[in-house]
């Protein structure tokens, strides 16, 4: 049986080999990373390749995560590097400091 409102789905955003930025969504991140790496992800990123993952959002409905998806598509490109820059302060500084 199928269960609704399971939260396993990421957004995540790649830099992309001529510095252009892909946001997507998926349930394993690290293996779609892998086959946009490898020329079999989205059409988008075939011919822009290496790419490198440089956010992601977990812990999201499919539903949310294409909700999600579409907010970040729709934001000009310094709004999205806030949000990638958020990220990595975020991992860099220490809780509670």
């Amino acid at each position: 049986m199928k269960r609704r409102g399971r939260k396993d789905w990421t957004v995540y955003i790649l830099r992309c080999g001529d510095g252009s930025l892909y946001t997507g969504i998926a349930k394993d991140v690290q293996a779609r990373v892998k086959q946009h790496s490898e020329g079999r992800g989205a059409t988008y990123t075939r011919t822009r390749l290496p790419v490198k993952l440089l956010y992601q959002q977990e812990g999201l409905t499919h539903s949310k995560a294409l909700i999600r998806e579409a907010q970040i598509k729709a934001m000009p490109r310094s709004k999205k590097e806030e949000i990638i820059l958020s990220e990595r302060t975020e991992r860099i500084t220490p809780a509670g400091g």
